[in-house]
């Protein structure tokens, strides 16, 4: 386990926290436990004057017990005078004097702590050592708090087993996520993960579901290229090798000629099929401002000559500057498709008509109207669909100019509908929301 994982951390910190709070427990115990074995100290030398007091004379089995070398304690009498006439046992730093009640008397370096008490006569005093006192006193309460430091290993432990019940979940995703391949994008468990790793787990799920609808329609793709690529290949091969085959140099034009016409319009699929991946959930181009009248204009020009091929009459419509934040390659390709189909599927000398217009919602809306034979309404739904063609015979399309659009669209926050021409065909509309401040110049 790494030891920048999430239970190592929560496991520091744990253990810099209770170390603090033994820490400060120990000490807090350890002065108080100090203070009440040096009150108890007191206690015991102020009850033995009294008991001396009060008892008299000192008796001989008495004396002796005080005279013990072991004995901490040492028991002074003096007259009221100051004439010493007892002492339970001689010691070099003794002090000379007594002092009534408690006091720390400093002898020669050694400090005593005492209680002298005044009798009929004579003052008793009792002195004990202030270093024997001290050590008893400081081992009183390291005892004290020692069974903390017994606890120091079995809490830890406990921590350590705490915290991998609480990170089992997490663990268990990441083995989950581990155990995974590219196409296993369904949704991850959420049940039993704690409240702060759920919103985490829940932007994963819906990622994976982007990413899942991404690749399906990625696979659809290719699955319907291929099988509208298949055609036209094989169309040429046929038409290579009946011009292969001419007997003569008019057969051998007239093949050239099919031939030519079959590599345009598999170079003009191929270049749909291109612009459709394009136009395909996925990473896009950065939105930058534009200006979708400028657009339209570049689009219409890259299709002049298609337009004077079929004389056809194409005219823009396009007062002012649109602007809005888009992928300029997107919007071009979106006009582009639009406008070419107009021309394909329109009436040979008619006319294709595209207008940019500013509504009074503040959106722009984007309309090609043309005079060909139109999409009637029940198959209306149907004409955003790839590789769709209400008449495969009519025209030399692959049913992906809509797509394109409406693939655009969508990735730009705008509808697209049909409805009809006045011109007499089809009428297409791409209606786009524009910058807050609308229409610039």
């Amino acid at each position: 386990m790494s030891f920048g994982s999430i239970r190592w951390r929560l496991m520091l910190a744990l253990v810099v926290v209770l170390a603090l709070a033994t820490a400060t427990t120990a000490g807090l115990t350890y002065r108080a436990v100090l203070a009440e074995t040096e009150a108890l100290f007191d206690y015991q030398l102020s009850q033995m004057a009294l008991s001396l007091r009060d008892q008299g004379a000192i008796a001989p089995d008495e004396a002796r017990a005080l005279a013990d070398e072991q004995l901490d304690f040492v028991v002074q009498i003096w007259t009221v005078d100051g004439r010493s006439i007892y002492a339970s046992r001689l010691h070099p730093t003794l002090p000379a004097r007594a002092v009534l009640g408690l006091a720390d008397v400093n002898v020669n370096g050694e400090v005593w702590r005492t209680f002298g008490v005044a009798s009929e006569g004579r003052v008793i005093q009792v002195a004990q050592p202030e270093r024997i006192r001290s050590r008893l006193a400081a081992q009183a309460a390291l005892h004290s708090v020692a069974p903390l430091a017994w606890l120091a290993l079995p809490l830890l432990l406990v921590l350590w087993w705490v915290l991998g019940l609480l990170t089992r979940p997490l663990r268990k995703l990441a083995a989950d996520v581990q155990q995974r391949d590219a196409v296993a994008l369904g949704p991850l468990p959420e049940a039993g993960l704690p409240d702060e790793v759920r919103p985490l787990v829940s932007a994963l799920n819906a990622l994976l579901m982007r990413l899942g609808d991404s690749l399906a329609t990625q696979r659809a793709f290719v699955a319907d290229a291929a099988h509208e690529l298949r055609s036209p290949l094989t169309a040429l091969k046929l038409q290579l090798r009946v011009l292969q085959a001419a007997p003569d140099a008019a057969a051998r034009d007239e093949a050239l000629a099919a031939l030519a016409a079959g590599i345009e319009r598999s170079a003009r699929l191929v270049e749909q099929l291109l612009a459709l991946a394009r136009s395909e959930p996925g990473p896009a181009g950065h939105p930058a401002p534009l200006d979708l009248a400028a657009v339209a204009r570049d689009a219409l020009a890259d299709l002049w000559p298609l337009a004077q091929a079929r004389q056809i009459r194409l005219s823009l419509e396009a007062p002012q500057p649109l602007r809005l934040d888009g992928d300029r390659a997107g919007l071009f390709a979106l006009v582009r498709n639009l406008v070419d189909n107009a021309l394909r599927y329109g009436r040979e000398g008619g006319q294709v008509m595209v207008a940019l217009a500013l509504q009074s919602d503040g959106s722009a809306l984007l309309t090609v109207d043309d005079d060909g034979p139109g999409i009637p309404p029940e198959d209306r739904a149907r004409a955003f669909d790839r590789f769709w063609r209400r008449d495969p015979g009519q025209g030399d399309g692959a049913g992906l100019g809509l797509a394109i659009a409406a693939a655009v669209a969508r990735r730009h926050g705008a509808s697209i509908t049909l409805a009809d021409s006045p011109l007499g065909g089809l009428r297409v509309q791409v209606k786009f929301s524009l910058q807050p401040d609308g229409a610039g110049g």
